[in-house]
């Protein structure tokens, strides 16, 4: 469920009609609803009550700095993987102990800033990065508390770009070798073992891959414990989907995925860490573009729109599907059409929708890309000397712009012409 609903004709954020915003704002721009990002945070939550767990909102999904600030006033932890990411999870008001530190290329100075400002812990991801981080913390004098993410193999089913767990993919380190790993890190003096990690892949929609790596994580758990390490976590990523297309059979909800985990590794006592993103931000947002031109091609009607690929880039990078909806409702009994919606970018790839039956739109109608709130405005680019959309959060009957479009000027100017030229 999300908060992006019709009422008197007209699809609203939450009590704020659409075209309110696109009038004080200008199109496109993103909209975000505080009321649906805390209804799914609070699912994930209410899904493990009675474990001992950590919700850690992985931020790579939706960093603009209001949501992280919901997201901490929320008591969520969060999951970044730069230093970047770190430093706004600071910003935003998480405390270290609730920051989880991901990703496969770790530099010194990220380990070093971390250290220094607090961390509850590094997946490590390789055993060069391990030996790394040793250096780095006992040349600081500290101790860094340590998972390592193991690859369990396991097919996530899933898009190739966003799989993670299998052999073949660049995360982690194969679990058959996981007894030697943490036996090395039991001699280094700069790491402590805090747990293990695993993370399969994202947009999952079946629960079974969760099950066969979460089975393989509580017989590593079993043999890691026997040869006398502790582990204490067991942080088991995010990944699960959501209903892009409204007409296809939802993915698993929030609920069933904490009774597998429950069933699955309830029995090891180990404080439970989940990352979700998507689930958290993907349905929370829309982008809304105004309708420029109505072309007529060989065969075809494209209908061309004021955003673009360098706007929301998963069209084009994963041929992924956005339901698109009209902000003023269709009257009943109305005929749809069929276009290609496009947008003006010099490229074929600017495309986000093929043959998409929809309602009928022309010049100046609003329109509105569903569950754009993940991997939307973080992913977007200045391509073209477009300028970055505004963001805006709805709660309520009021609204913020919590990122504003900057100028051409302010683009421009950015940039350095060195004096010899």
């Amino acid at each position: 469920m999300d908060h992006f609903l019709y009422r008197d004709g007209i699809l609203h954020a939450e009590d704020v009609p659409l075209s309110q915003i696109a009038a004080a704002v200008g199109t496109p721009f993103y909209c975000y609803s505080t009321a649906t990002f805390t209804r799914h945070f609070r699912l994930f939550d209410e899904a493990l009550e009675g474990m001992p767990h950590l919700v850690c909102y992985a931020m790579k999904a939706n960093s603009n700095q209001a949501i992280l600030t919901l997201m901490a006033n929320l008591g969520a932890g969060v999951d970044v993987v730069s230093g970047g990411e770190y430093a706004r999870a600071r910003a935003a008001g998480f405390e270290g102990d609730k920051i989880v530190f991901s990703g496969v290329g770790k530099t010194r100075d990220e380990m070093r800033t971390a250290l220094a400002g607090g961390i509850r812990q590094f997946n490590l991801e390789s055993e060069p990065e391990m030996r790394v981080l040793d250096q780095v913390a006992r040349a600081m004098g500290v101790v860094a508390p340590v998972t390592v993410r193991v690859n369990p193999d396991v097919d996530a089913k899933t898009h190739e770009k966003i799989a993670t767990g299998k052999s073949e993919n660049k995360f982690g380190i194969p679990i058959a070798k996981a007894r030697e790993v943490y036996a090395e890190i039991a001699t280094l003096e700069g790491l402590r073992v805090v747990g293990i990690d695993v993370h399969i892949g994202s947009q999952l929609t079946d629960l079974e891959p969760y099950r066969l790596a979460y089975r393989k994580v509580a017989e590593l758990t079993d043999v890691l414990r026997a040869d006398g390490h502790a582990i204490e976590r067991l942080d088991l990523g995010g990944g699960l989907g959501i209903p892009y297309e409204r007409s296809n059979d939802a993915p698993p909800l929030p609920v069933e995925y904490g009774a597998m985990v429950r069933e699955e590794l309830g029995h090891l006592n180990a404080e439970i860490e989940i990352e979700p993103g998507r689930l958290i931000a993907g349905n929370s947002g829309v982008l809304v573009t105004e309708v420029i031109y109505l072309k007529e091609g060989e065969g075809r009607d494209f209908l061309i729109v004021d955003a673009a690929m360098n706007d929301l880039i998963r069209p084009s990078m994963y041929a992924a599907h956005h339901d698109i909806v009209s902000v003023v409702e269709p009257a009943a009994g109305a005929d749809p059409a069929t276009y290609d919606v496009v947008g003006p970018v010099c490229e074929s790839g600017d495309t986000f929708a093929k043959q998409r039956v929809m309602a009928q739109s022309g010049p100046g109608d609003l329109i509105a890309f569903r569950s754009a709130g993940a991997y939307g405005a973080v992913m977007a680019s200045e391509y073209n000397s477009r300028p970055l959309v505004p963001e805006v959060l709805v709660s309520g009957d009021q609204f913020a712009v919590i990122r504003p479009r900057p100028s051409f000027d302010e683009m421009i100017n950015r940039d350095r012409v060195p004096e010899w030229l």
